[in-house]
């Protein structure tokens, strides 16, 4: 029997019934307790990534690729604020919809929104932004895609991912972590001193760091420059 790879999984589960799920999620709409849980915690996340990237200058103009863009949560308030953004995700049904959620923005700070996974992304960029998305890699595997984000970031790269604890890899084995419905997808964890080790071997240097906790919604938020 043919083993389906983490890549196929997450691009199938994101373009049916995990499409509706987190377009739920990550809209206004009425979702469950639970969901509005993982709501709350992924905007905080955005929210900081957000901060960080004022607090670091005048966005307009710079250049910002958003790898894993999903509906575009993050960004659409980054084209808002002037930043040239070229975001993509694997999921057509999730472009499609960051699409749609965008139109309301002038033509000229229009993201780019294209269809691709992140073994694709080429181009050089400012920031590279990389939200939510390393739980779906197996430490190989995200060792190999920092190094690949690492190749078209020039400046910056700001990278969230779910915590190797102790606390929370027992969260994971009951259930608790991505309960119920919530999850239909493999969920890795990685400890924060691999990441830190893999972003260190492709050049990087931590700047800042934050914890998003929520019930649900487990995030730690690096930020790393030249």
């Amino acid at each position: 029997m043919k083993t389906v790879d983490d890549k196929t999984i997450v691009q199938n589960y994101f373009n049916t019934v995990g499409f509706e799920r987190w377009r739920r999620i990550y809209g206004d709409g009425t979702v469950n307790k639970v969901q509005s849980d993982i709501r709350t915690g992924h905007q905080r996340t955005i929210d900081t990534a957000l901060e960080w990237l004022g607090a670091s200058g005048d966005l307009v103009g710079l250049s910002v690729c958003d790898a894993g863009c999903g509906v575009g949560s993050l960004s659409i308030p980054l084209a808002q604020a002037g930043a040239q953004v070229y975001a993509s995700d694997i999921s057509e049904k999730m472009v499609t919809e960051a699409k749609t959620r965008s139109r309301g923005l002038p033509k000229a700070v229009q993201p780019t929104f294209v269809v691709q996974d992140l073994e694709n992304l080429s181009g050089h960029y400012h920031t590279v932004i990389c939200l939510d998305v390393l739980i779906h890699y197996p430490q190989a595997k995200a060792a190999e895609m920092i190094a690949h984000l690492s190749e078209v970031a020039e400046s910056q790269l700001i990278l969230s991912f779910a915590p190797k604890t102790l606390a929370y890899t027992l969260l994971k084995k009951v259930g608790d972590f991505f309960p119920g419905p919530s999850k239909a997808t493999r969920a890795y964890l990685h400890r924060e001193a691999d990441v830190v080790k893999i972003l260190e071997g492709n050049g990087w240097h931590i700047q800042r760091t934050a914890m998003t906790k929520t019930r649900f919604y487990f995030s730690r938020l690096l930020e790393a420059k030249r």
